[in-house]
């Protein structure tokens, strides 16, 4: 099945921004799926509000557009009820880690088999510009005119804290191994986490004086560097990117059905 075949081309072209690193990510994660060959009857996204969610609007699978911070709490009941579908949850900084949040640490600690891929533009782009729980201590926003005081999650050390059995982080311009990754992702039995640095250049990165999008995807060239890499010894500042956990852990569904079939047989 060609990548074509995933989308709904009657609603394109498609909302975002111009150089904004989403349609990267749509990308790679249909090459990953592509390579799978996974049937479009087998998968199910689902999405809550933002740039990010949009996804699920041109791809044709089964989708749920849900409301904001609620998808991972939608795809956790459709995993639930039907646990041979393949659930994907693409999401933003807020649908992920602030009115999300406590949907997210929950789904990790269960290991219930979702892939959630977090798009972290550092910015609420489609409500104008506000700053979100990952902008970053000392950037600028439309709600933080003099810079922003809060610090930023590491989505990766929240996720591995929360027990989630696969993390990962990549970047726009590291489109060859975001496709690996989210494959990886797909293919794990549990909850598995995809961190993706994506550039906003219409608020984020013109308010941060970052350039546009082929220098704010450079930069992530020059400012991440592979797991245990010597530059990131010799550099902690730099960002790493790969694979940090896959790991073998008991499934939410799995460990669910256990315990239907232990009442029905009134043990």
């Amino acid at each position: 099945m060609a990548i074509k075949d995933y989308l709904r081309e009657r609603f394109f072209p498609h909302m975002w921004c111009p150089g904004c690193g989403h349609g990267t990510v749509l990308n790679s994660m249909l090459r990953a799926i592509e390579n799978l060959a996974l049937e479009k009857n087998d998968v199910v996204m689902v999405s809550g509000i933002g740039c990010s969610a949009r996804i699920s609007g041109y791809v044709d699978f089964h989708t749920l557009h849900t409301i904001h911070g609620r998808a991972l709490a939608f795809a956790t009941g459709v995993k639930m009820s039907r646990p041979d579908l393949n659930l994907i949850v693409p999401m933003g900084d807020g649908d992920a880690l602030a009115i999300g949040g406590n949907h997210f640490i929950h789904a990790a600690r269960r290991n219930i088999d979702i892939t959630a891929i977090i798009m972290n533009n550092r910015i609420y782009g489609m409500t104008g510009g506000q700053f979100s729980p990952l902008t970053g201590y000392g950037k600028l926003a439309t709600t933080s005119p003099y810079t922003n005081i809060d610090h930023a999650f590491d989505t990766v050390s929240l996720a591995i804290a929360a027990g989630a059995s696969f993390v990962a982080r990549t970047t726009t311009y590291h489109a060859k191994q975001m496709t690996d990754i989210i494959q990886k992702a797909i293919q794990h039995k549990g909850f598995s986490v995809v961190e993706v640095l994506t550039q906003c250049p219409t608020y984020f990165g013109r308010k941060n004086k970052e350039g546009g999008a082929a220098e704010m995807m450079e930069n992530y060239k020059n400012i991440t560097t592979p797991i245990g890499s010597k530059a990131s010894r010799e550099n902690p500042d730099l960002i790493e990117r790969g694979i940090f956990v896959e790991k073998e852990m008991p499934e939410y569904c799995s460990e669910y059905n256990k315990i239907i079939q232990k009442a029905v047989k009134g043990k």
